[in-house]
Protein backbone atom coordinates (compact mmCIF):
# COMPACT_ATOMS: atom_id res chain seq x y z
CA UNK A 1 0.00 0.00 0.00
CA UNK A 2 2.93 2.47 0.83
CA UNK A 3 5.01 1.48 -2.09
CA UNK A 4 1.62 2.14 -4.18
CA UNK A 5 0.70 5.74 -2.50
CA UNK A 6 4.76 6.75 -3.42
CA UNK A 7 4.43 6.10 -7.02
CA UNK A 8 1.35 7.51 -6.83
CA UNK A 9 2.66 10.50 -5.82
CA UNK A 10 6.13 10.55 -7.55
CA UNK A 11 3.54 10.64 -10.65
CA UNK A 12 1.38 13.37 -9.14
CA UNK A 13 4.86 15.36 -8.76
CA UNK A 14 6.03 14.65 -12.53
CA UNK A 15 3.42 15.74 -14.01
CA UNK A 16 3.14 18.87 -11.43
CA UNK A 17 6.76 19.75 -12.71
CA UNK A 18 6.17 18.84 -16.43
CA UNK A 19 3.09 21.20 -16.17
CA UNK A 20 4.63 23.78 -14.69
CA UNK A 21 7.49 23.66 -16.97
CA UNK A 22 5.04 23.92 -20.03
CA UNK A 23 3.27 27.29 -18.77
CA UNK A 24 6.69 29.01 -18.15
CA UNK A 25 8.18 28.40 -21.81
CA UNK A 26 4.39 29.14 -23.21
CA UNK A 27 5.04 32.45 -21.16
CA UNK A 28 8.20 33.13 -23.23
CA UNK A 29 8.45 35.28 -25.96
CA UNK A 30 8.84 33.25 -29.12
CA UNK A 31 12.52 34.87 -29.60
CA UNK A 32 13.53 33.65 -26.55
CA UNK A 33 12.03 30.17 -26.39
CA UNK A 34 15.14 27.50 -26.39
CA UNK A 35 17.27 30.65 -26.16
CA UNK A 36 18.75 29.41 -21.99
CA UNK A 37 20.94 26.82 -23.92
CA UNK A 38 23.94 26.46 -20.96
CA UNK A 39 23.75 27.59 -17.33
CA UNK A 40 21.10 29.04 -15.61
CA UNK A 41 20.03 29.85 -11.60
CA UNK A 42 16.83 28.77 -9.60
CA UNK A 43 15.85 30.49 -6.48
CA UNK A 44 12.79 29.43 -3.83
CA UNK A 45 10.91 32.39 -3.10
CA UNK A 46 9.66 32.39 0.20
CA UNK A 47 12.00 32.73 2.89
CA UNK A 48 14.75 32.44 -0.08
CA UNK A 49 14.55 35.44 -2.22
CA UNK A 50 11.80 37.26 0.04
CA UNK A 51 11.34 37.63 3.26
CA UNK A 52 8.34 35.47 4.58
CA UNK A 53 5.75 33.28 2.31
CA UNK A 54 4.10 35.24 -0.51
CA UNK A 55 0.71 33.33 0.42
CA UNK A 56 0.76 34.67 3.53
CA UNK A 57 1.47 38.56 2.06
CA UNK A 58 -1.22 38.00 -0.69
CA UNK A 59 -3.25 36.82 2.74
CA UNK A 60 -2.80 39.82 4.07
CA UNK A 61 -3.37 41.99 1.16
CA UNK A 62 -6.78 39.88 0.56
CA UNK A 63 -7.59 40.74 4.35
CA UNK A 64 -7.13 44.76 3.80
CA UNK A 65 -9.35 44.40 1.00
CA UNK A 66 -11.58 43.11 3.86
CA UNK A 67 -11.90 39.81 1.46
CA UNK A 68 -10.94 38.00 4.23
CA UNK A 69 -10.50 38.00 8.28
CA UNK A 70 -7.85 38.99 10.77
CA UNK A 71 -8.91 36.64 12.68
CA UNK A 72 -8.08 34.05 9.83
CA UNK A 73 -5.20 35.57 9.27
CA UNK A 74 -4.08 35.03 13.06
CA UNK A 75 -4.80 31.40 12.95
CA UNK A 76 -2.72 30.95 9.89
CA UNK A 77 0.03 32.55 11.46
CA UNK A 78 -0.57 30.42 14.91
CA UNK A 79 -0.13 27.10 11.93
CA UNK A 80 3.04 29.05 11.34
CA UNK A 81 4.72 29.02 14.55
CA UNK A 82 3.50 25.36 15.28
CA UNK A 83 5.43 24.59 11.97
CA UNK A 84 8.42 26.35 13.36
CA UNK A 85 8.67 24.13 16.34
CA UNK A 86 7.70 20.76 15.22
CA UNK A 87 9.90 20.89 11.88
CA UNK A 88 8.20 18.96 10.02
CA UNK A 89 5.73 18.81 6.47
CA UNK A 90 3.69 16.25 7.06
CA UNK A 91 1.70 13.98 3.99
CA UNK A 92 -1.76 14.84 5.62
CA UNK A 93 -1.11 18.43 5.90
CA UNK A 94 0.10 18.73 2.00
CA UNK A 95 -2.47 17.04 1.04
CA UNK A 96 -4.99 19.21 2.95
CA UNK A 97 -3.23 21.86 1.51
CA UNK A 98 -4.15 20.35 -1.67
CA UNK A 99 -7.43 20.40 -1.04
CA UNK A 100 -7.88 24.17 0.37
CA UNK A 101 -5.74 25.83 -2.74
CA UNK A 102 -8.58 24.14 -4.94
CA UNK A 103 -11.58 25.25 -2.44
CA UNK A 104 -10.31 29.01 -2.92
CA UNK A 105 -10.06 28.82 -7.05
CA UNK A 106 -12.21 26.84 -8.04
CA UNK A 107 -15.40 29.24 -9.90
CA UNK A 108 -13.26 32.49 -9.76
CA UNK A 109 -11.47 34.22 -13.00
CA UNK A 110 -7.76 33.58 -13.63
CA UNK A 111 -7.69 37.24 -14.78
CA UNK A 112 -9.27 38.29 -11.97
CA UNK A 113 -7.08 36.28 -9.52
CA UNK A 114 -3.92 38.36 -11.72
CA UNK A 115 -5.53 41.55 -10.93
CA UNK A 116 -5.57 41.18 -7.24
CA UNK A 117 -1.81 39.74 -7.14
CA UNK A 118 -0.97 42.10 -9.33
CA UNK A 119 -1.94 44.94 -6.59
CA UNK A 120 -1.05 42.89 -3.83
CA UNK A 121 2.89 42.35 -4.45
CA UNK A 122 2.89 46.35 -4.90
CA UNK A 123 1.66 47.04 -1.66
CA UNK A 124 2.51 44.34 0.49
CA UNK A 125 5.53 42.40 -1.36
CA UNK A 126 7.98 44.98 -3.47
CA UNK A 127 9.68 46.16 -0.41
CA UNK A 128 10.44 42.30 1.15
CA UNK A 129 12.37 41.12 -1.42
CA UNK A 130 16.41 40.44 0.42
CA UNK A 131 18.71 43.08 -0.84
CA UNK A 132 21.19 40.22 -0.82
CA UNK A 133 19.18 38.14 -3.00
CA UNK A 134 19.30 40.86 -5.30
CA UNK A 135 22.81 40.81 -5.62
CA UNK A 136 22.73 37.09 -5.85
CA UNK A 137 20.06 37.35 -8.87
CA UNK A 138 22.12 40.47 -10.43
CA UNK A 139 25.70 38.12 -10.55
CA UNK A 140 23.77 35.66 -13.00
CA UNK A 141 22.11 37.93 -14.94
CA UNK A 142 25.27 39.89 -15.17
CA UNK A 143 27.37 36.67 -16.26
CA UNK A 144 24.60 36.60 -18.77
CA UNK A 145 22.14 33.44 -17.09
CA UNK A 146 18.75 33.30 -17.30
CA UNK A 147 17.13 33.78 -13.96
CA UNK A 148 14.00 31.27 -12.79
CA UNK A 149 11.76 31.36 -9.88
CA UNK A 150 10.53 28.15 -8.72
CA UNK A 151 7.98 28.33 -5.85
CA UNK A 152 5.06 26.50 -4.45
CA UNK A 153 2.79 29.53 -4.64
CA UNK A 154 0.55 29.82 -7.62
CA UNK A 155 2.30 30.71 -11.10
CA UNK A 156 0.04 33.32 -11.75
CA UNK A 157 1.90 35.33 -8.40
CA UNK A 158 5.27 34.16 -9.14
CA UNK A 159 4.96 35.21 -12.52
CA UNK A 160 4.11 38.92 -11.65
CA UNK A 161 7.28 38.26 -8.63
CA UNK A 162 10.05 37.69 -11.74
CA UNK A 163 8.29 40.14 -14.10
CA UNK A 164 8.53 42.92 -11.03
CA UNK A 165 12.24 41.98 -10.38
CA UNK A 166 13.09 41.56 -14.85
CA UNK A 167 13.73 38.01 -14.61
CA UNK A 168 13.48 35.07 -17.33
CA UNK A 169 10.54 33.03 -16.08
CA UNK A 170 8.97 31.77 -12.94
CA UNK A 171 7.59 27.56 -12.32
CA UNK A 172 4.81 27.36 -10.01
CA UNK A 173 1.58 25.83 -9.35
CA UNK A 174 -0.63 25.40 -11.54
CA UNK A 175 -4.43 25.35 -11.50
CA UNK A 176 -6.12 23.91 -14.49
CA UNK A 177 -8.30 26.55 -16.30
CA UNK A 178 -10.95 26.49 -18.73
CA UNK A 179 -12.27 29.15 -20.62
CA UNK A 180 -10.45 31.52 -18.30
CA UNK A 181 -12.31 30.17 -15.19
CA UNK A 182 -10.60 27.47 -12.86
CA UNK A 183 -12.02 24.46 -12.33
CA UNK A 184 -10.92 23.32 -9.02
CA UNK A 185 -8.54 20.74 -9.75
CA UNK A 186 -4.68 20.86 -9.77
CA UNK A 187 -2.11 20.06 -13.08
CA UNK A 188 -0.56 17.14 -11.15
CA UNK A 189 0.25 18.78 -7.85
CA UNK A 190 1.49 21.46 -5.53
CA UNK A 191 4.96 22.39 -6.98
CA UNK A 192 6.37 21.19 -3.60
CA UNK A 193 9.51 19.11 -2.84
CA UNK A 194 10.18 16.53 -5.42
CA UNK A 195 8.12 18.73 -7.79
CA UNK A 196 10.49 21.25 -7.92
CA UNK A 197 13.53 19.02 -8.81
CA UNK A 198 10.39 17.37 -12.02
CA UNK A 199 10.13 21.05 -13.03
CA UNK A 200 13.57 22.19 -13.44
CA UNK A 201 14.74 18.61 -15.39
CA UNK A 202 11.48 19.48 -17.87
CA UNK A 203 12.52 22.87 -18.24
CA UNK A 204 16.30 21.89 -18.77
CA UNK A 205 15.12 20.12 -21.69
CA UNK A 206 12.95 21.94 -23.25
CA UNK A 207 15.69 24.99 -22.75
CA UNK A 208 18.84 22.55 -23.40
CA UNK A 209 20.38 23.75 -20.34
CA UNK A 210 23.12 21.47 -18.65
CA UNK A 211 21.85 21.30 -15.10
CA UNK A 212 25.45 20.04 -14.08
CA UNK A 213 26.42 24.28 -14.69
CA UNK A 214 23.11 25.13 -12.68
CA UNK A 215 22.69 26.76 -9.75
CA UNK A 216 19.98 26.62 -7.49
CA UNK A 217 19.56 28.46 -4.02
CA UNK A 218 16.89 27.38 -1.44
CA UNK A 219 16.08 27.92 2.53
CA UNK A 220 14.10 24.78 3.31
CA UNK A 221 15.11 20.93 3.85
CA UNK A 222 12.46 20.01 1.35
CA UNK A 223 14.12 21.60 -1.27
CA UNK A 224 16.97 18.60 -1.42
CA UNK A 225 15.54 17.54 -4.48
CA UNK A 226 15.72 20.52 -6.39
CA UNK A 227 19.09 21.55 -5.08
CA UNK A 228 20.88 18.09 -5.89
CA UNK A 229 19.42 18.16 -9.01
CA UNK A 230 21.93 21.15 -10.15
CA UNK A 231 25.74 21.23 -9.99
CA UNK A 232 25.79 23.92 -7.63
CA UNK A 233 23.35 24.33 -4.78
CA UNK A 234 23.69 27.09 -2.52
CA UNK A 235 21.40 27.86 0.63
CA UNK A 236 19.64 30.82 1.85
CA UNK A 237 19.06 31.32 5.09
CA UNK A 238 18.71 28.01 5.63
CA UNK A 239 16.40 26.04 8.24
CA UNK A 240 18.56 23.73 10.56
CA UNK A 241 18.55 20.50 8.72
CA UNK A 242 19.14 22.37 5.51
CA UNK A 243 22.03 24.74 7.05
CA UNK A 244 23.43 20.80 8.82
CA UNK A 245 23.16 19.57 5.01
CA UNK A 246 25.09 21.90 3.31
CA UNK A 247 28.11 22.51 5.80
CA UNK A 248 28.48 18.66 5.78
CA UNK A 249 28.75 19.05 1.55
CA UNK A 250 30.82 22.37 2.00
CA UNK A 251 27.72 24.06 -0.13
CA UNK A 252 27.25 27.88 -0.30
CA UNK A 253 25.65 29.39 2.58
CA UNK A 254 24.53 32.87 2.62
CA UNK A 255 22.75 34.54 5.94
CA UNK A 256 20.53 37.73 5.04
CA UNK A 257 18.99 37.38 8.60
CA UNK A 258 19.95 40.03 10.85
CA UNK A 259 20.02 37.58 13.94
CA UNK A 260 20.65 33.95 12.75
CA UNK A 261 17.77 32.13 15.56
CA UNK A 262 15.21 34.99 14.55
CA UNK A 263 11.97 33.57 13.84
CA UNK A 264 10.76 34.23 10.40
CA UNK A 265 7.86 35.38 9.53
CA UNK A 266 6.04 33.22 6.88
CA UNK A 267 4.81 29.97 5.98
CA UNK A 268 5.84 26.86 4.55
CA UNK A 269 4.60 25.47 1.10
CA UNK A 270 2.73 22.61 2.79
CA UNK A 271 0.50 25.64 5.37
CA UNK A 272 0.76 27.81 2.34
CA UNK A 273 -2.46 26.24 1.06
CA UNK A 274 -4.50 26.10 4.17
CA UNK A 275 -3.65 29.52 4.39
CA UNK A 276 -5.48 30.59 1.05
CA UNK A 277 -8.23 27.70 2.07
CA UNK A 278 -9.01 30.44 4.66
CA UNK A 279 -9.01 33.21 2.57
CA UNK A 280 -11.80 31.15 0.39
CA UNK A 281 -13.87 30.74 3.72
CA UNK A 282 -13.41 34.61 4.51
CA UNK A 283 -14.42 35.52 1.01
CA UNK A 284 -17.37 33.08 1.16
CA UNK A 285 -18.78 34.51 4.60
CA UNK A 286 -18.44 38.02 3.11
CA UNK A 287 -20.66 36.80 0.27
CA UNK A 288 -23.09 35.11 2.79
CA UNK A 289 -23.20 38.46 4.92
CA UNK A 290 -21.55 36.85 8.14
Amino acid sequence: MWGHLRRRDHGRAVLAGEASAAVAEAALAPLERGAGAGAAAFFDVDNTLMRGASIYHFARGLASRDLFTTRDLARFAWGQTVFRVTGSEQAGHINAAREAALAFVAGHKVADLVELCEEIYDDTMADRIWEGARVLVQRHLDAGQRVWLVTATPVELADIIKRRLGLSGALGTVAESVDGVYTGRLVGDLLHGPAKAEAVRALAAHEKLDLDACTAYSDSHNDLPLLSAVGHPNVVNPDDLLRAHAVARRWPVHEFRRHRRALRVGVPAAVAGALVGGVAVGIARRRRGG
